[in-house]
């Protein structure tokens, strides 16, 4: 799964041969907090209380679409060690550089972990589990009968980090910071559908919805809480080189920008013997070196650097493990399975650009790419190949509309290209040489119905202008996977070139649509929601910072994604997110690239982890910095066992 609302945004989604994976803060990435996944249609409550509406008594547990899988009264999660040793340290790597400690504004770049470390939430989710979310800061939840409204009861014990109590105070002052002008977008328009955020005492909130929405009552709980106090009278948008006050189980302890940053767990968090945080947050100290090259990277994790390396480069991976610490069992590393919906990764074509405005341009592109040929020559046939902007999940499209996604696509028909409904969206494959010769034919000949000739050798307009443009990177190590590409593009006589640009200039350009074609990264939950508005909607086509890199701007699509956000059950969210694949992967705004359903972790061999059973919805960085620990210290006094006595049912299988 993807964040469905990240909320440190300032490293590119992309680096060597895989983007980062699809849930979440990566090894070497920016922290992304993972906002909550759905499940059309209300399901079970693990506890009930008096009032009003539908009551989620101390201690709430909350799914959409089948009964969550643990108590309210949860003693731990099941992926985690309840007596795990609590001491030591862990360092990661994080690719690109940092000048904030606001993730919650558009200007800079902010530093891993100023989220997900600094700042609690009313709720948190379960791995294990697709959509289940379990209080936090708060400790109950009662929904509206007419589902117009959530009201959330704040813990009695939440504490600030200066000691200051957590108030509904605080927490229609985080809403309103984060909808108002001075942070990031995003943050107004994931959240549209809520109207506002009254405190109706001190310790009880209260957010009004526009419209009845399947997953908003839950998707409000992962507001981040800061303090109202603190941050009332500063300039939010400015406000980048002080800690913001937050209550979470981390403070830093020790900065160095662009370079580095440390952590140190709390003694006196409020929520340490929360269940919700039983065996997690095990390292006294948590740091980050920032390099601007994984390659750098991977040498300095082997001279001891730092501790864990996700690796995100098939080359490496397959070549670069070895030596004396791996031989002598120093070193380990293991690829690690999960269940994450893969998404989708792609050179995406700026379609604010003239050049790609047309759609056969579009398809005459993706016929050059031989993904076959860089698989097995460059990648060591470690990939499968993104044919779904929900590959590897029951959201692909299949075969051709029919039934209920018919009923959805057929009133659009006149927008959409015929062949939608006669036949199933197929990406290019070429096994043989022949056959990607062939696709280079039918390119050359998409690109003549589109106007473009070949005159000397060049591709030209009928105005004589050449077809030419840049692919932007931001890590070198993508340039060997684009340089054939680049080779199939100058056989049809484009004029193609791609450069390495600095991380920074690099988010400052996507940031502002300044590119031609990059890659890009569109990771996804099991099941999406109004986070789609800001990949694919209309109004985020030209709005600076959206993650709408391809500029889709099209009411068909629209209303798919209206589609998916409003759907009442299961089936017809299924049905939904298969009709807004269709017409994305018809349309073609990207040339889809490759996925793995693992995440590929080296570690000093000093480490451990709760392998069984292993979470299935997760980010590998998340997962290495809340849930391992450090051998070496001093295990828990236990034993601690969850009280299953009221669980309402599993998760589905």
């Amino acid at each position: 799964m993807i964040n469905k609302h990240p909320t440190e945004l300032h490293c590119p989604s992309v680096r060597d041969d895989t983007a980062d994976p699809p849930r979440g803060e990566n090894l070497l990435s920016p922290d992304r907090r993972l906002f909550l996944r759905r499940l059309a249609g209300i399901g079970g409550i693990a506890a009930m209380g008096a009032g009003p509406g539908l009551s989620r008594a101390a201690g709430f547990a909350e799914a959409l679409g089948y009964d969550p899988g643990y108590s309210a009264d949860l003693s731990h999660f099941e992926y985690v060690n309840p007596r795990a040793p609590r001491e030591g340290s862990l360092t990661l790597s994080v690719f690109g550089t940092f000048d904030s400690l606001n993730p919650f504004v558009l200007k800079g770049l902010a530093a891993t972990g100023t989220n997900s470390l600094l700042f609690d939430t009313l709720v948190v989710r379960a791995w294990d589990e697709p959509f289940s979310v379990y209080g936090l800061l708060a400790d109950r939840l009662e929904l509206a009968e007419d589902g117009l409204s959530a009201t959330f009861r704040i813990n009695a014990d939440a504490r600030f980090v200066n000691g200051r109590p957590v108030t509904a105070h605080d927490v229609v002052f985080s809403f309103e910071t984060l909808v108002g002008e001075s942070a990031h977008p995003r943050y107004r328009y994931y959240w549209a559908d809520v109207s506002g955020a009254e405190a109706v005492d001190a310790r009880h909130v209260r957010f009004d919805f526009r419209r009845v929405n399947p997953e908003l009552h839950m998707i409000i709980g992962e507001l981040p809480v800061f303090s109202r106090d603190a941050l009332a009278e500063v300039d939010f948008a400015d406000y980048s080189r002080t800690p913001l006050p937050g209550s979470g189980p981390y403070a830093i302890e020790a900065i160095n920008f662009g370079r580095d940053i440390r952590y140190r767990r709390r003694d006196d968090y409020w929520a340490k013997d929360l269940g919700v945080n039983r065996g997690q947050h095990n390292f006294r100290t948590l740091g980050f070196k920032y390099y601007k090259d994984e390659t750098v990277a991977l040498e300095a994790f082997k001279a001891g650097e730092f501790d864990v390396f996700h690796e995100t480069n098939s080359k490496r991976w397959a070549r670069a493990y070895h030596g004396k610490p791996f031989d002598e069992g120093r070193i380990r590393r293991r690829e690690i399975p999960h269940d994450n919906n893969a998404g989708m990764q792609g050179f995406a074509m700026n379609t604010r650009r003239s050049l790609f405005a047309d759609r056969r341009v579009r398809r005459a592109l993706n016929l050059a790419f031989d993904f076959h040929w860089s698989n097995v020559h460059l990648f060591y046939g470690q990939y499968s190949r993104c044919d779904s902007y929900f590959a590897n999940s029951e959201l692909a499209a299949r075969d051709i509309p029919e039934g209920a996604e018919l009923d959805l696509l057929a009133p659009h028909r006149d927008r959409l290209p015929p062949e939608l409904f006669e036949q199933a969206h197929v990406v290019p494959f070429a096994p043989t040489p022949e056959i990607q010769r062939q696709h280079l034919v039918q390119a050359q000949q998409l690109l003549a119905q589109a106007g473009w000739g070949l005159e000397d050798g060049k591709l030209r307009n009928a105005d004589g202008e050449p077809f030419a443009f840049e692919i932007m990177l931001a890590q070198r190590g993508f340039e060997r996977i684009v340089a054939p590409f680049a080779y199939n593009l100058r056989r049809l006589g484009i004029d193609v070139s791609y450069r390495t640009i600095d991380v920074a200039l690099y988010q400052r350009r996507m940031n502002r649509f300044e590119f031609d074609m990059t890659v890009v990264s569109y990771g996804q939950s099991q099941s999406p929601g109004n986070e789609l508005r800001e990949m694919f909607g209309s109004e985020s086509a030209h709005r600076e910072g959206s993650r709408n890199y391809s500029g889709v701007d099209d009411p068909v699509v629209d209303a798919m994604i209206e589609a998916v956000i409003y759907a009442e059950d299961r089936e017809a969210l299924v049905t939904a997110c298969r009709a807004l694949d269709r017409v994305l992967m018809w349309n073609e705004y990207l040339v889809p690239n490759w996925y793995i359903g693992a995440h590929r972790l080296a570690w000093w061999n000093r480490f451990g982890y709760h392998d069984e059973p292993l979470p299935r919805y997760f980010s590998g960085a998340e997962w290495v910095m809340q849930t391992w620990w450090e051998t070496h210290a001093e295990p828990q006094p236990g034993p601690v066992v969850n009280d299953v006595s009221s669980l309402n049912g599993g998760s589905p299988s």
